[in-house]
Order: C-alpha cells, then sequence, then structure tokens
C-alpha cells in the first residue's frame, strides 16, 4: 500500500481527488479544505463537513470580546452602523430564500468572512485557490462588506466614503457577538436571523421602500 503524499510516513488509505491518490485518514482530516482543494464530490468530505462545522461553532460560539474594555460600540457611530447593514444584508436575503439557513450557517458565514478579511489583499492567490470556496455566503459578505461606501445624502453602495481596516475589523465582530448572543447554543435554530428579518422590516417600514440599499 503506497505511503500518504502529504506525511509521507504512514499509508495512504482513502482515496483523495483532489491529490490524485490515497491519503491517510489523520492528513485527510488535518488538511481537508484548509490545505487540500477538496472538491464537492469527494465523499469523506460530505461525511465529515457537518461535524466539523459543529466543532467550529462550538470553539466560537461564546461572544466576541472587543479588543479593548474601554472600546466603544461601534455601532454607536451612523458609519458604522450603515456598515454593519450591509454586513448583515447577505445572511437577511440567505434566511429569506432559504428555509433551511440556520443561525449556525450565519455565524459560519460571519466567521468565514472574517477569515478573508484577516487575511486581506496580501492573501497569495494559487490556481485553483478558488475550489476551496466553501462559503459563498461568508464571501457575499466579505465582498458585501469591502464594497460598502458611505454617503450623507446618497446612499448607495459604490459612492461615498469608504472604510478603513480597523472599521471593517471592529463592526463585523460587533455583528458576528450579536450573532452569537442572540443564537445561544442552538446552532439549528433561527433566533438570530429572525430578529434580523424584524430589523429590516423596520428599517424598509421607516425608509418607505420596499428596497432598503441599492446595489452597485
Amino acid at each position: 500500500m503506497a505511503k500518504c503524499p502529504k506525511c509521507g510516513r504512514r499509508k495512504g488509505k482513502r482515496a483523495c481527488p483532489a491529490l490524485g491518490g490515497t491519503i491517510c485518514p489523520v492528513c485527510c482530516g488535518a488538511h481537508r479544505v484548509r490545505d487540500i482543494s477538496c472538491p464537492p464530490s469527494c465523499r469523506f468530505l460530505a461525511e465529515h463537513q457537518p461535524y466539523q462545522d459543529r466543532r467550529i461553532l462550538e470553539r466560537k460560539a461564546a461572544p466576541s470580546a472587543p479588543a479593548s474594555g474601554r472600546e466603544s460600540d461601534p455601532l454607536q457611530d451612523e458609519r458604522l452602523a450603515w456598515l454593519a447593514l450591509h454586513i448583515e444584508v447577505p445572511i437577511a436575503e440567505s434566511a429569506e430564500r432559504d428555509p433551511g439557513f440556520t443561525d449556525g450557517a450565519a455565524i459560519l458565514a460571519l466567521e468565514f468572512a472574517r477569515e478573508r478579511l484577516t487575511r486581506g489583499r496580501g492573501r497569495l492567490i494559487i490556481p485553483g485557490e478558488d475550489r476551496k470556496t466553501a462559503n459563498p455566503v461568508g464571501e457575499a459578505v466579505y465582498l458585501s462588506l469591502e464594497n460598502c461606501r458611505y454617503d450623507q445624502a446618497v446612499i448607495l453602495v459604490g459612492s461615498g466614503e469608504g472604510y478603513a481596516p480597523e472599521d471593517k475589523r471592529r463592526t463585523l465582530d460587533r455583528v458576528l457577538s450579536t450573532a452569537k448572543a442572540w443564537a445561544g447554543a442552538d446552532f439549528g435554530g433561527r433566533t438570530y436571523l429572525e430578529k434580523l428579518r424584524e430589523q429590516f422590516v423596520r428599517l424598509r417600514d421607516a425608509s418607505g421602500s420596499s428596497k432598503l440599499i441599492a446595489p452597485r
């Protein structure tokens, strides 16, 4: 039996379509998606992804603490409140389209966007890297965050003043903390998403429009 191409020590026991050979179970679990561009057709990915998502949620379930006890709530700033709204739009739209979209899925999407934001523009682009994008809602949150602009007179995505990286981080952390607090330990529920829906209904009613944000 051939040795695992990742560690070169253990025997390869699982067929890996991404590596074109057999990989040992340890390396399969340790490097899946993170370092290996696993295609959706991989049966090991399909079998273990729900378990891995659950473990990620359990590790990150506690509300995010601010970097400093003196750090103010970003949502008290009108500019950052507008940015938070754009972070939440893809989440709210996904929940409206898909009844199976849960609070846990929303938190994973926000965590994904935070990781993308942390890696930032300096991320090395590798051929085939796009196959590793495993969270389209998280990608949509990240793009909405990056494209958001603020203009007091004309509020349109793509016009007005941009945001500093630190503003994006603080605001995303605030939204993530709220999502975790509302969801609690019920990752399969929709408590956070329902509160988010109610928030957007109130905003639309207050604005007198069914479309609050105009896309670029």
